[in-house]
């Protein structure tokens, strides 16, 4: 409103801030964004709707030119002309006000509107015959190079007035084809700006002179012809994403998905909040930050809601869990406790968390959930114990707690998950005895409780058929000790024989959730972000096992990788395991094993990684395929060992030879014997004349009796000088 001659209200601040911003920066507020004229305005009440005097025209002088030239304002109760320093640039970009007058007495041919414009009602004004009524407007557009190549309009004043039915239908009658255009032209095309293949610039093939329902990428309604799904995952945009996007005329829409791009740090706008009808959101990967606005709260049809892989920081997010099945808010800058109010997802399937700084404990309704199939809250700072109320008949397929600060005894009411085929609890403070009681668990693949608290004995399985289901057991850095449980590796029988080419999934989990596991492999902790089903793997190192390594290790011939490093282990390194053919790392380095390294292993031909280092091996390293390729390191601190790579040589020659194939020891068998295969030629070919003469001859004078006798002389006389050779051995005894 008017006091004197100064204005008062949001329009007031929004014409000062843009008055004395040449280049507009963002503002603590937000109305201005990055770029020149590229302005967002918030959400304005009636109340600061203020009348006009003449003298305020030579105020807004002041202003720059091109700035009045993107508004277009239909004044109140105007007196007074337009200041004609700046009449003929308004006339000829939004409209001509003809004459000076009120505008309540205003008829339709006084205002030449040549915009789409929205407006703010004023009680008692009377709209007929306005073919787009105009009381307050303001136009804010987003510039390229030149004020001609702007398009109208990209961001509205609103008002919290009702707005009559004839003007709701005009806010969004922008063509969805023009709307999608402008927004794919609001980016640059930059391949680094996706990181996943395949990849490709998906707005790069819409033409204008088709529907935009045959773009790649657009999903129209098939009775409607409304965009309802945009798909431009790995779409090398880059760019800022603005609050003024022409992405927001497209109300519409059920599915967006624009993942894998770069908005260059752009926060994700509160406008998001308009896709009333929005039920797949994924704005995954695509260099968002700031905080989560609040609109998204407003999301109520929201199935899946996918926000991995930015830069968003502060609280958890309100969110409307009311249709919600999946939440991904991993790799964010999250802080704070979860919420209470995430008890409220009672439809909730798959929540990840991972990779955030979220602190507290768990709370309890998410473990007694009979809804959650995933709970991945990895690498966070939770603290506490983990809950002890998992429900029967729960759903839990995989578990993944790892990276956090939990402490206690594991809860065996994790028994009821009786579909579980993941638990990762490395890296905490649990602590207890082997909790044997997960052997019941028949679907389980990956148990991981590496670096707690564990302790004591692993004694013999409690149940019947322990872990059948088990690929990978990772119970490294603990404390357990006394022997390996052998017993336990006679039931491993998903290690035992993998049919690889009969596998019905190459990666563990389903469509919607991808399991991923920290795992030590092949000398390295990594992050796998997709587990292979034909990944098996056995990790009991630095422990305290000691006493010999079983032979029964043999018979999981499916296994990738083997780990018994930095315990107490003696004896000879099992033969059977170069029964291992798939085998691609062994580490059974730090232990006291001695004796030779068996010449089986040298058959181990997958091998990549071998470490026997700091043992009491001797003998001669086996020479030939896989172990021609490792280095010194496999082997340091093994005082008795020779040959290969080492440079202590063997004393025996022939011992550093590779053991002879099985073609080089018949060449050898030959030259032995004096004769080669040329002689043996010539025999078979005599041979074989020489005995269908001869049997030919028997059988014509009816005397085979006479061939028979003649073999079984032969045989007596052979029985007589094994016998006489046996009396002479043990005469010499």
């Amino acid at each position: 409103m008017m006091l004197g001659r100064r204005l008062f209200g949001a329009i007031y601040r929004f014409l000062k801030h843009f008055r004395d911003s040449s280049t507009a920066s963002q503002s603590e507020d937000g109305l201005v964004k990055e770029g020149k004229y590229e302005i967002a305005i918030k959400r304005v009440n009636a109340r600061d709707v203020f009348d006009y005097d003449s003298d305020l025209y030579t105020r807004m002088v002041r202003y720059p030119l091109e700035v009045l030239a993107i508004f277009g304002i239909v004044l109140m109760n105007m007196v007074g002309r337009i200041n004609p320093l700046f009449e003929n640039h308004i006339q000829t970009r939004i409209f001509n006000l003809k004459s000076s007058t009120s505008v309540r007495n205003l008829n339709p041919s006084d205002v030449e509107v040549t915009t789409q414009i929205l407006l703010l009602q004023i009680e008692g004004m009377d709209y007929s015959g306005w073919d787009a009524p105009s009381i307050w407007i303001l136009q804010c557009l987003r510039r390229n190079s030149s004020l001609d190549t702007f398009s109208l309009p990209h961001l509205i004043l609103h008002s919290q007035l009702p707005f009559p039915s004839s003007l709701s239908s005009s806010l969004s009658s922008m063509p969805p084809c023009s709307a999608l255009l402008h927004f794919s032209k609001s980016f640059s095309l930059d391949k680094s700006a996706s990181g996943y293949d395949p990849s490709y610039p998906k707005t790069a093939s819409w033409q204008e002179d088709k529907h935009c329902c045959s773009w790649d990428g657009v999903e129209c309604d098939k009775n409607t012809s409304h965009v309802v799904g945009l798909d431009l995952t790995s779409s090398w945009l880059f760019g800022h994403f603005h609050s003024n996007s022409t992405l927001f005329f497209l109300p519409n829409l059920r599915r967006l998905n624009l993942a894998d791009n770069n908005f260059n740090l752009s926060r994700i706008p509160s406008e998001i909040g308009n896709f009333k009808s929005l039920t797949h959101l994924n704005l995954s990967f695509s260099v968002f930050s700031g905080q989560t606005p609040f609109e998204i709260s407003q999301l109520s049809s929201l199935v899946l809601l996918d926000l991995r892989g930015n830069l968003l920081q502060g609280p958890f997010p309100t969110l409307n869990f009311t249709s919600l099945h999946f939440m991904f808010f991993s790799k964010n800058k999250f802080t704070g406790e979860i919420p209470s109010f995430i008890c409220d997802a009672i439809y909730l399937r798959v929540l990840d968390l991972s990779h955030n700084n979220l602190s507290g404990m768990i709370p309890k309704c998410l473990v007694n959930s009979t809804a959650l199939s995933v709970l991945d809250l990895r690498m966070n700072g939770l603290h506490g114990t983990i809950p002890a109320i998992f429900a029967k008949g729960n759903n839990f397929r995989n578990i993944n707690l790892n990276g956090n600060q939990l402490e206690g005894p594991l809860p065996q009411s994790l028994v009821n998950c009786t579909d579980l085929e993941v638990l990762d609890l490395g890296n905490n403070k649990i602590n207890g005895a082997f909790p044997y009681w997960l052997g019941s668990l028949q679907k389980l693949q990956v148990l991981v409780i590496r670096s707690n608290r564990f302790q004591g004995r692993i004694g013999n399985p409690k149940t019947k058929f322990p872990f059948p289901n088990l690929r990978i057991i990772d119970i490294s850095n603990n404390q357990f000790n006394g022997p390996l449980p052998i017993t336990y590796f006679e039931y491993l029988k998903a290690m035992m024989n993998v049919d690889e080419s009969g596998v019905a999934r190459p990666y563990m989990g389903d469509s919607y959730y991808q399991d991923s596991l920290n795992i030590m492999m092949k000398g390295q902790y990594i992050e796998m972000e997709r587990v292979l089903t034909i990944l098996t793997s056995i990790d009991f190192s630095n422990n305290s096992f000691k006493g010999e390594m079983p032979k029964r290790i043999g018979r999981l011939k499916s296994l990738k990788g083997l780990n018994f490093s930095h315990n107490n282990l003696i004896g000879h390194i099992p033969p059977s395991i170069g029964n291992l053919t798939n085998l691609e790392w062994l580490d059974l380095s730090f232990n006291k094993l001695d004796g030779e390294i068996s010449s089986q292993l040298a058959d181990l031909t997958w091998l990549e990684v071998l470490k026997l280092s700091h043992n009491q091996l001797t003998g001669h390293i086996p020479s030939g395929t896989q172990f021609n390729t490792f280095n010194n390191d496999s082997y340091t601190e093994n005082l008795g060992l020779c040959g290969f790579p080492l440079s202590r040589t063997c004393d025996n020659h022939e011992a550093k030879q590779p053991p002879p194939s099985t073609l080089q020891q018949d060449e050898n068998l030959e030259h032995e014997n004096g004769f080669g295969w040329q002689a043996v030629s010539i025999g078979y070919a005599c041979g074989t004349i020489f005995g269908m003469l001869m049997g030919f001859f028997m059988f014509k004078i009816g005397r085979p009796k006479c061939l028979v006798r003649m073999v079984k002389l032969e045989q007596h006389i052979m029985l007589r000088r094994l016998k006489k050779n046996a009396h002479k051995r043990d005469g010499r005894r």
